[in-house]
């Protein structure tokens, strides 16, 4: 088993954060440029990843009064993740993802892991500041 996280800041209130970071039809805005999300029957997903080719079923589930998104693969239970939201100084956002692979053989490589959550967080900040109201107005 391997873990990793990342912790950054955001530049907005945390339920503008959250709800950008929890919104199915944006994910790809935001996630690795590998990983590719369907959503089917809500919670359940399709997650598609360049890497390996493969299509695996999984589950996505948000707690809004938590500030907090879990997924995880369904059947297969490769791998779990969760991503918390909390306030931080003067209208910042502190956004935290945690992944967590079971199967060592269907895990990347664990600097391509690191770099990914980095690129990830970059880009969900990137998404918030179009989107959302920093804590002085828009972004």
């Amino acid at each position: 088993m391997s873990e990793f996280e990342r912790t950054r800041a955001m530049p907005a209130m945390p339920e503008v954060v959250f709800n950008e970071a929890c919104d199915l039809g944006h994910l790809g805005s935001w996630l690795p440029g590998d990983v590719h999300v369907r959503p089917q029957n809500p919670p359940s997903v399709t997650v598609h990843e360049d890497r390996t080719g493969e299509d695996a079923a999984a589950l996505v589930r948000t707690e809004p009064d938590r500030l907090r998104m879990e997924w995880g693969t369904k059947e297969a239970g490769r791998y779990t993740g969760w991503l918390q939201v909390s306030a931080h100084n003067g209208g910042v956002s502190q956004v935290t993802v945690h992944l967590t692979f079971f199967d060592e053989s269907h895990a990347p490589e664990p600097s391509a892991i690191e770099e990914a959550l980095e690129q990830s967080l970059a880009r969900l900040e990137e998404q918030v500041r179009l989107r959302g109201p920093g804590p002085e107005g828009p972004g």
